[in-house]
């Protein structure tokens, strides 16, 4: 009887999965410039959580050399700053950093606050107005002008970078990393 009780379950389930799919596929961004850049920013997350994924969890704590951030620290720069750029330069808050210590917390803990943070600035990309990404910001470290429009282009550059550095950490401990696709 319990089997029963669990195939039902599974059947309703995928009856219902189908419309849940729908719903989240019917999903639009505001603008023209979020509609093209969601499926570029759903790349960059689906990559790097593949990069992140790739390195076992006793090698998160590896570092190429003594000045380098460990792999784990690598992804927690990335989780943290997605966050912090998006509200900085997009968002245009008065943020200050305030990362966790990488090496106090486990590779799933990491990978969780990845997902979390992807999650946030999707739901920015989704939910931004046009009239926001027409203002400007100055970058901080160039002192550049751009429109927060082009603001999302940093935060993915910064998230690649360090992506790229971490996929090489992986390379380095004789793992084959994901492939890139585009």
């Amino acid at each position: 009887m319990q089997r029963v009780h669990i195939l039902l379950l599974i059947l309703l389930a995928s009856i219902n999965l189908p419309v849940t799919m729908q719903a989240q596929e019917q999903r639009t961004p505001k603008t023209a410039f979020t509609r093209m850049y969601l499926p570029v920013w759903l790349e960059a997350r689906k990559h790097c959580l593949e990069v992140a994924e790739a390195m076992p969890a006793e090698l998160y704590n590896y570092k190429p050399t003594d000045v380098s951030k460990t792999f784990a620290e690598q992804m927690v720069h990335i989780a943290q700053t997605i966050v912090l750029l998006t509200q900085r330069y997009v968002q245009g808050m008065e943020v200050t950093p305030n990362f966790p210590d990488a090496s106090q917390l486990s590779k799933a803990e990491i990978i969780a606050m990845l997902e979390k943070s992807f999650d946030y600035t999707t739901e920015v990309i989704y939910n931004i107005e046009q009239e926001q990404l027409d203002e400007t910001c100055v970058m901080y470290h160039s002192g550049n002008t751009v429109s927060r429009a082009f603001a999302f282009f940093y935060v993915q550059d910064h998230l690649t970078n360090h992506r790229a550095k971490a996929n090489l950490y992986i390379r380095m401990n004789n793992i084959k990393p994901p492939a890139y696709t585009w």
